[in-house]
């Protein structure tokens, strides 16, 4: 009975462990299902996931045309590695807010050492959504 009780409660903190994630592990977690979308050609997809500052710089039309040619360019990311996640709460040209810049070391089909700076910010719904994206 105690070694339930015991494994009871430790699926329990693990459990609050997960809801309890650092905003830089959401910002991270957001950056990855949206990159997951551009990675598969869904590039509609990942606007309507982005967050509403993205929406309000680019229109869909535009972000499919320009996402799907750079990544046309690039080819199949084939290797991807996170190298810093830096909060911010100021980002020049954006409004202030809590935001992660993440860098991810990527390997593209016909680009190697390239890096993918993804910014997610927490959105006026409270999620973490993706406002910028760039790759050097």
């Amino acid at each position: 009975m105690k070694k339930i009780a015991l494994a009871v409660m430790i699926a329990a903190l693990s459990a609050g462990l997960c809801f309890a994630a650092s905003p830089e592990k959401k910002a991270q977690i957001a950056a990855k299902n949206w990159l997951e979308l551009i990675d598969n050609k869904d590039y509609a997809q990942s606007y309507d996931t982005a967050a509403s500052f993205f929406k309000a710089n680019i229109n869909k039309n535009d972000w499919v045309e320009t996402c799907g040619s750079l990544r046309d360019m690039l080819g199949k990311a084939e290797y991807r590695k996170l190298i810093s996640s830096t909060r911010e709460s100021k980002m020049q040209g954006a409004p202030d807010g809590e935001y992660v810049i993440l860098v991810y070391e990527t390997d593209f089909k016909r680009k190697v050492n390239a890096q993918e700076i993804v910014v997610p910010m927490l959105d006026k719904d409270g999620k973490w959504r993706i406002s910028g994206y760039h790759v050097d």
